[in-house]
């Protein structure tokens, strides 16, 4: 038994670590030093043309006005002291420059891609004049800049193209993620913490903190679980998940049987990540308690929950539900009942395979 546990729990770390969480165990002490301290951040902007070097003077400030919004200084002269170089690369045509086709960032809506052609800007930064692993990609709409800006009557498509661009680095939140990627979560917490940080930007730093598996963010994700707004509230109980500090159990427990009703689905999430993760037995009762829910979604959450954590006592009811979706199809049927019935069969052979391995 102590042998699957482990391997369960093996798998689930596996499918939780992040790439930059990946990327950060693969570095040296003093790399990991480095990064933590990374605070002048040169800041070289190349643009490209159909017929070559253009100004990226425009591109570079906002690029720099962007990083200040993290307290970094930013360095354009690199005969300058810095700590590390951010380079992004804009085109109106992209060339290909990115990661590989399959695993870490290529799996992520923002990496590098292979097949676009379009305008495009890549992002990427030096340490020590070494490129790292990080890479992220900004593109526009279209991917025909000409045809593009002849539709919107635009002019000049370099122009045309290089503005849209410009609107994605000035939407786009590389800032935190390579705030993140340098593990400096004083930095992201500072912008959390902000009151004028509007709410959208809140929720996704709640998911890098998540993804940092940062301790120190539990107490903003307690108070963000039981606070006013819902989407923020949702994203900390997800996070607690990814952190899987076995004390958080409890809370998440209440918040899955007795909590706001779009709050226990994410709820019962995390429980079943947390409670894999320390092989805590005791999350099954109430996960049990809640599969008798009449609300879909959160049943649907439970029972994969149950089966990160495989146990006899899951067996029955587990079998008694998937009875009762026996006529429920993947191409005829309420896709929220589909997917319940993934996750019921899945866990059911995680049930088999752990009395089979016993």
């Amino acid at each position: 038994m102590r042998c699957l546990l482990s391997f369960v729990t093996l798998g689930l770390l596996l499918v939780l670590s992040d790439p930059s969480w990946a990327r950060r165990e693969s570095l040296t002490v003093e790399q990991k030093n480095q990064l933590e301290h990374i605070d002048r951040v040169l800041i070289t902007v190349l643009a490209l043309s159909d017929k070559g070097n253009i100004d990226a003077g425009p591109l570079a400030d906002v690029v720099a006005t962007r990083m200040k919004e993290f307290d970094y200084t930013p360095v354009t002269d690199p005969t300058q002291p810095h700590d590390a170089e951010l380079k992004i690369k804009c085109e109106q045509r992209k060339t290909w420059e990115g990661t590989t086709t399959m695993g870490s960032d290529a799996d992520l809506p923002d990496a590098p891609s292979r097949i676009w052609k379009g305008p495009a800007c890549q992002l990427g930064y030096l340490l020590n004049g070494k490129k790292m692993a990080w890479r992220k990609e900004v593109r526009t709409e279209f991917d025909d800049a000409q045809a593009a800006a002849a539709l919107a009557k635009a002019g000049d498509p370099t122009t045309f193209a290089m503005a849209k661009l410009q609107s994605r680095l000035e939407e786009y939140d590389f800032p935190a993620l390579i705030t993140a990627e340098w593990g400096q979560e004083a930095r992201l917490f500072r912008l959390y913490d902000d009151p004028k940080t509007p709410i959208a930007r809140k929720v996704k730093l709640v998911a890098l903190f998540g993804e940092l598996f940062s301790v120190k963010a539990i107490p903003r994700l307690l108070d963000g679980l039981n606070g006013p707004d819902r989407s923020i509230a949702k994203a900390s109980a997800l996070a607690l998940g990814n952190i899987g500090q076995k004390d958080t159990i409890p809370v998440l427990i209440k918040t899955m049987k007795s909590g706001a009703p779009d709050l226990r689905a994410p709820a019962a999430k995390a429980l079943g990540i947390v409670g894999a993760l320390h092989g805590d037995f005791t999350i099954v009762d109430p996960l049990l308690e809640t599969l008798n829910t009449d609300d879909v979604a959160v049943k649907t959450e439970v029972a994969w929950a149950l089966g990160k954590l495989p146990d006899m006592r899951a067996y029955e009811p587990l079998f008694t539900l998937q009875k009762s979706l026996y006529r429920v199809h993947e191409n005829d049927s309420d896709p929220n009942l589909v997917k319940l019935k993934e996750a019921v069969n899945w866990s059911i052979k995680q049930i088999d395979t752990w009395e089979h391995v016993q």
